[in-house]
This record gives structure tokens, C-alpha cells and sequence, in this order.
């Protein structure tokens, strides 16, 4: 399949945030009237000296424990590889602010972990590392290469392992066993998705930045250019992973599937405004701030066509290095005409040798996990018929001709322990910002 279908995995990250200011004077914006006679401060504020983040050392001392420039570098340098090197001088700087920031967080997070005696087997951050080597098709010496190829290393990586690994284990024992659901919480939920039997449901991924009334402008800014680098061609996932601030970064921001109704109303209403593949925000919610990128969309409790499981033939010509576009269109052309006289599978391959191509069969292709423009052109396709040609001349031209297709059964009732595991994993999440939070209140940082 060509780079355009297959599903690709990012692991990494990016974000922005505001800069510091050298000494100007800044009037007082919007602060609550409260706040304001609280600290009695002035409305016209003289800053005395430089405080630029971007000019002074990247490093910090965490309760301790030293994050050097080298940690915020190998970091930096991974943010930049998952998006292909097209980082700006610019967001560059700001993104070295942000990434220092996030490894303040894992440090703490890994610090509270210890102090409550857990600590994580370094054999299981190397199975975590070896997956995550696996998904770049690559074993782990070969994966360290790549990395140091890139100017970052392996133990950067590992160290983030070590960090997602110790919150999980520290958020299950100590928030996890005092969250409870109950049984008429979760039949009241199963009673309105009966209800709701044949209604919109989506799968959303989401990145929280949680905010006060006097950063949020700050926060709203770094939200913006978040949303113009995923548009630019940034991973959503990646993104999530590394700054949400809720509990599902580590999935990517997946929240699963869900009605617009258990979402808060902003989200709600921006879900169902959504098509699959778009996303919006910055989305103004309860103690921060939402983005939200809709995966895709389905009926409660309804068999969905998109389910279907295909067995597809895929007929493939490459284009040799160097091939003009004009070249390419004309070869493109010619393998188009041929496919045309495709009926059914059992011609493929004769065709498929005498225009060249290469024929692969692919069994078990679950339409859903396909592109959603070939999703669109499969699910009305039946057995023995073919799409139209598609590629690029990087990936060359393809079609797929459908040999088989099993559909979906029909939609079980809804799992009241997926229901419960989902309610808990909500209150969980809460909670965790709520710790996370007061590690920062607490932590003794110095900046050098």
C-alpha cells in the first residue's frame, strides 16, 4: 500500500509556547477584580531586567534531580524528526520552552512514583522500547542508530517510557481504588444508549490545556499554533501525547467512542459540526482549553457498512526515479484503460502481467481502517469491481479490485464494563491534573 493508505505511527510530539519579554512596561489585561486586590498589584507594571527563556540556559534542577541542555535537546530533536525537519528557527525556540516544561512534569511524575515505592523495571522499558522500534520497522540497535542519526538517543525515548509507565502504575493505586461507578450509573447510561439506538456516535481524539483566567489568552495562542502545525501536516496523536494534559495523551488523545451528549455542550456541538479527518478548537471548556480531531463517526447500536471485512487484490505500477509528472500521467493513463477491462478477480493477474504491475492479495482488510476517500469509493463497490487508479509518483498508481466481502453482524447491546471502565477512566483523569498540579505547587525547581 502506498504511504498515502498505510497507516503510519508517529510517536513523538510538538507544541509552542509564549516567550518571555525583556524590561518594557505592560498594562494590566483583564485580571479579575479579585485576584487583583488579593495581591495588591499595580495596573501599570514595570518588568527590571531580561527574562527571555530563549536566551538563558534550558536547563533546571527538579526537587534535585538535573534536566540538562543535552535532555532538552535529544527531546527537541525528536518533536522535530516526527515532523519531517519542517520546524522554523523560530518554533524552534518556542518549542525548546515547551519541551522543557514537559520533562519538569515527567520528572516530578517519576519522583512521586518512587516515593511511593514504585519503581519500574528497566527489562519492561526495553520491551516498551522495542515495540516502539517495531513500528519504524526497525530492531532496537538499529533504531538506536536512527535516533543518534537524528541527534536525539535512545535513552530520551526510554525516559519518556519510564515517566508514562510510573504515572499510570502511581494514578492506579492511589486514585484509581478510591474512584467508584455504580451500578445505577452505569444502567442509566445503558438506557440512554438503547434509547439512542441508530444516533450519531463519535470517535474523538482530544488535547486538554488546562488554564486560568489570567494565562488564558497564553494558553489560547499556544492552542492556535498547535491546531496551524497539525494542519500543516503534524501527527494529532503526537501532539497529544506529548502536551494534553489529560489522562489520554498516552493513547494519543483517543477518548473512544462516544455520543455528543456524554460530551460537555462545546465539545459536543463541535463534534457534530465536524466530517471525519477535521478538527477544531481552541475550544473553551471547564479549567482549560479543548482541540478535538474527529477519527470518525457511526450509529448507536447499528451495523455500520464501513465495518465490513474486504479481501482485496491490489494491482500496483511504480514509476522509475526521475519520471516527469507529464511521464507519470501518461503511464498512469495507460494502466488506467487496462484495469478498466478488469471483471472480477479472476482476471487481475493476467492483466496485471501484461501492463507490468505488481498484484499483492491483502484478506481480512477491515474497510474502516482504509483511507476515508477509499472508504468512500469500497463501501459501494461489489465483488469483482475495481476503484479508480490513485497514487503519486513517489508511491506510483494502484488499484484495488474487491474479491470478497463479509459485513458486519449485527451491533451488540452496549458492555456495562466498558461503560464502567469508561466513567472511572474520566474521574481518574480529573483527578490526575488535580495531582499533577499540586507536584508543581510543591516541587523545589531552579532554573539555571
Amino acid at each position: 500500500m502506498p504511504k498515502s493508505v498505510r497507516s503510519g505511527l508517529r510517536t513523538l510530539f510538538l507544541s509552542t509556547a509564549l516567550l518571555g519579554m525583556a524590561a518594557q512596561t505592560v498594562s494590566a489585561q483583564a485580571v479579575d477584580d479579585d485576584a487583583g486586590q488579593g495581591l495588591n498589584l499595580p495596573k501599570d507594571v514595570t518588568i527590571f531586567g531580561k527574562n527571555d527563556p530563549n536566551v538563558r540556559k534550558a536547563t533546571a534542577i527538579v526537587n534535585g534531580r538535573i534536566i540538562t541542555g543535552t535532555d532538552v535537546d535529544q527531546r527537541l530533536a525528536l518533536i522535530i524528526t516526527a515532523n519531517g525537519g519542517k520546524v522554523s528557527a523560530e518554533e524552534k525556540d518556542r518549542l525548546r520552552v515547551q519541551v522543557l516544561r514537559n520533562l519538569i512534569d515527567e520528572t516530578l511524575q517519576i519522583q512521586e512514583a518512587a516515593a511511593n515505592d514504585i519503581k519500574i523495571d528497566p527489562a519492561e522499558v526495553n520491551q516498551s522500547y522495542e515495540r516502539v522500534a517495531a513500528n519504524f520497522r526497525k530492531s532496537p540497535p538499529q533504531f538506536d542508530q536512527y535516533l543518534r542519526e537524528q541527534g536525539s538517543a535512545a535513552a530520551s525515548i526510554k525516559r519518556q517510557i519510564e515517566g508514562e509507565l510510573a504515572w499510570s502504575r502511581l494514578l492506579r493505586r492511589n486514585i484509581q481504588p478510591f474512584v467508584n461507578v455504580s451500578e445505577d450509573e452505569v444502567k442509566s447510561v445503558v438506557d440512554r444508549l438503547n434509547a439512542a439506538k441508530g444516533s450519531d456516535e463519535v470517535r474523538i481524539s482530544e488535547i486538554y490545556l488546562s488554564s486560568t483566567p489570567e494565562n488564558r489568552e497564553q494558553i489560547a495562542a499556544n492552542a492556535r499554533n498547535i491546531i496551524e502545525q497539525i494542519k500543516q501536516g503534524g501527527s494529532f496523536a503526537a501532539y497529544a501525547r506529548q502536551f494534553s494534559e489529560a489522562s489520554t495523551a498516552v493513547v494519543g488523545g483517543d477518548l473512544g467512542w462516544v455520543r455528543p451528549t456524554q460530551l460537555p455542550t462545546e465539545l459536543a456541538q463541535a463534534a457534530t459540526e465536524l466530517q471525519v479527518g477535521q478538527l477544531a478548537g481552541p475550544i473553551e471548556t471547564v479549567g482549560g482549553l479543548s482541540i478535538i480531531y474527529v477519527m470518525d463517526k457511526r450509529k448507536v447500536l447499528t451495523a455500520d457498512p464501513r465495518d465490513s471485512l474486504l479481501s482485496l487484490k491490489q494491482l500496483s505500477v511504480l514509476f522509475p526515479a526521475g519520471t516527469t509528472k507529464e511521464a507519470a500521467s501518461q503511464k498512469a493513463a495507460a494502466f488506467a484503460a487496462a484495469v478498466k477491462e478488469i471483471k472480477g478477480c479472476g482476471q487481475a493477474n493476467e492483466i496485471g502481467a501484461r501492463v507490468g504491475a505488481d498484484v499483492v492479495d491483502n484478506d481480512n482488510v477491515k474497510l474502516r481502517d482504509l483511507p476515508p476517500q477509499l472508504q468512500d469509493i469500497l463501501v459501494n463497490l461489489q465483488v469483482g469491481e475495481s476503484t479508480p487508479p490513485f497514487g503519486s509518483i513517489n508511491d506510483g498508481v494502484r488499484v484495488l479490485v474487491v474479491c470478497g466481502r463479509d459485513e458486519p453482524a449485527s451491533a451488540n447491546a452496549p458492555n456495562p464494563e466498558q461503560i464502567q471502565a469508561q466513567l472511572e477512566e474520566e474521574r481518574v483523569n480529573k483527578r490526575a491534573r488535580i495531582y499533577l498540579r499540586d507536584l508543581r505547587r510543591d516541587a523545589v525547581i531552579e532554573y539555571n
